[in-house]
């Protein structure tokens, strides 16, 4: 009898039995259930149908010639192909021991002939599902396990598979990339020994030990590792622990080689130093271009005190020609010369101070003090403006952490700004310099003046390099002011007054509480 086939469903069947009788009785029992049926009347056939087909549920006969069920069974669960189809035995044998030997051999269940429509239905009904789904189970785990593998793949990350002895069980191609090797000559090696070249009874300081024996998770930096070639690398890993429930089974360790990004932060680094530096150099010629523009103001401010001290020289000199010297004249005469000096020296003093490079680090500074020592450097201008500079300092200003030489640079740069927009616009008016706290971590400083103010089109141009609305201006005055200021960790920002004229503002940080003041000293940096 040949196999047949009934329509095509989900679920395949193959009927082995020797007895055309018992083959049709089963084929009626089933064809209208919604099965494929597959026929066969002896051992090798079924053995060719299911290598074919792949059936969910075999219904076999034990008592057959040549292959009898057991021998049928046992080549069906030997073979992949067929291994998982679920077999139910058919016998006339009711005794214990047929039982057991079918179970053992693989059998899925057992029917005694003769059977019952009702029962082969149900029992076939029961293990075609159960195949089903153990079928679509190892499909959807057969998926994931080559997603997961995709995703090692693909994962530029070197990754390690750790028995808790530290051997590798697992490396995907990054890592074999990584170390220069193979996976496959990856498997098997001692972690420990491969990448630190150090004996295996001595690894308790070692990276990841602690997560394979402990189950300490870790995650290091710059930790240098060898590859198979000897060569070493900076490299940084995480390591994880395996748990399987309360039990430790080694650790996944996941690296990469930061050989080009420390290469890339260095050089990052290197430009950012010098782009300080050319930022203090900027610095330092606009401040040397604002000595410059009052350099006939500062010869006027030394000049004062030189021509007092020679003529408070000469009445000294008088003094002592005579017979009878007045001592008391004398003494009153050279206190003025000395008097006149230290009003020199101060001077000095202070254009050496704004003139010098800023030394590295900040200070806490009161601006009030610095406000008003900036107020002397701007004296001429002041003295070519009517209403000169008011200064106003609220009662609650903190002081700030910043650097007094930048600091003073913006200031003057403002102030000096502002008495030029007032003196243009032929205004009486002061320039207002008001400080105020903002919020409770800034102190905010803002230059008013009375000028003609701004258009909106060079409102917005204000801090771009080498814009300028002066005539003989080189533009780097605003835009070097930004950079010194965002270097102290404020801002600074321009309004437009309801009035007329203009308002620069900028901030600075209020000094922790528990700061310290970098003492200047009088030595080799004022000489």
């Amino acid at each position: 009898m040949t196999d047949a086939v009934h329509e095509t469903t989900d679920v395949t069947v193959l009927l082995v039995d020797d007895n055309p009788q018992n083959l049709k009785v089963l084929y009626e029992t089933l064809k209208d259930k919604g099965y494929r049926l597959l026929i066969a009347n002896e051992g090798e056939k079924a053995l060719e149908l299911a290598r074919r087909h792949a059936p969910e549920v075999i219904l076999l006969d034990i008592m057959m010639p040549e292959l009898d069920g057991y021998q049928v069974c046992e080549r069906l669960k030997a073979d992949p192909v067929t291994s998982d189809c679920a077999v139910v035995f058919l016998s006339a044998l009711d005794d214990v021991d047929a039982k057991v030997r079918g179970f053992a051999l693989g059998g899925a269940d057992y029917i005694s002939k003769p059977f019952q429509a009702q029962e082969v239905i149900a029992r076939v009904k029961t293990h075609a599902r159960v195949i089903r789904l153990e079928r679509e189970l190892q499909a959807r785990n057969r998926q994931l396990e080559n997603d997961q593998a995709r995703i090692l793949n693909s994962i530029s990350e070197g990754i390690y598979g750790l028995d808790n002895e530290g051997r590798i069980v697992f490396a995907n191609p990054a890592a074999a990339t990584i170390v220069r090797s193979s996976a496959e000559a990856l498997i098997g090696q001692n972690f420990f020994e491969l990448h630190f070249g150090t004996p295996s009874q001595n690894l308790e300081a070692l990276p990841a030990r602690a997560t394979c024996c402990q189950g300490q998770p870790e995650n290091q930096r710059g930790v240098e590792l060898l590859r198979a070639d000897g060569t070493r690398f900076p490299a940084q890993y995480c390591s994880t622990p395996k748990w399987d429930g309360d039990e430790l089974h080694g650790a996944v360790v996941v690296f990469r080689d930061i050989t080009a990004e420390l290469e890339n932060e260095q050089a990052l680094e290197e430009a950012r130093d010098l782009v300080q530096e050319q930022r203090d150099q900027l610095a330092h010629v606009s401040r040397m271009t604002t000595m410059g523009e009052m350099a006939a103001g500062v010869a006027h401010e030394v000049n004062q005190p030189l021509t007092a001290i020679t003529n408070y020289a000469r009445v000294a000199k008088r003094v002592m020609a005579k017979d009878e010297p007045d001592l008391a004249l004398l003494a009153e005469t050279l206190d003025k010369i000395e008097a006149q000096s230290h009003r020199a020296s101060e001077v000095i003093r202070r254009i050496r101070r704004f003139m010098k490079k800023p030394a590295a680090g900040k200070e806490v500074l009161s601006l009030a003090e610095l406000l008003e020592e900036t107020r002397q450097f701007a004296e001429v201008d002041i003295r070519n403006n009517d209403g000169g500079i008011e200064i106003t300092v609220a009662d609650d200003v903190a002081d700030v952490c910043a650097d007094p030489v930048q600091v003073q640079q913006v200031a003057l740069n403002l102030i000096r700004n502002a008495l030029e927009a007032t003196r243009s616009a032929d205004s009486s008016e002061p320039v207002r310099v008001s400080v105020t706290m903002q919020g409770e971590q800034y102190v905010r400083v803002e230059v008013t003046d009375s000028g003609t103010g701004l258009s909106e089109e060079n409102e917005a141009k204000l801090f771009l390099p080498f814009f300028t609305t002066k005539d003989e201006g080189m533009g780097i005055g605003l835009p070097t002011c930004r950079s010194l200021i965002q270097a102290q960790g404020g801002e600074i920002g321009f309004l437009r007054p309801e009035s007329r004229g203009a308002c620069f503002y900028f901030t600075l940080p209020v000094a922790p509480q528990n700061a310290e003041v970098q003492a200047e000293t009088s030595g080799s940096s004022e000489a």
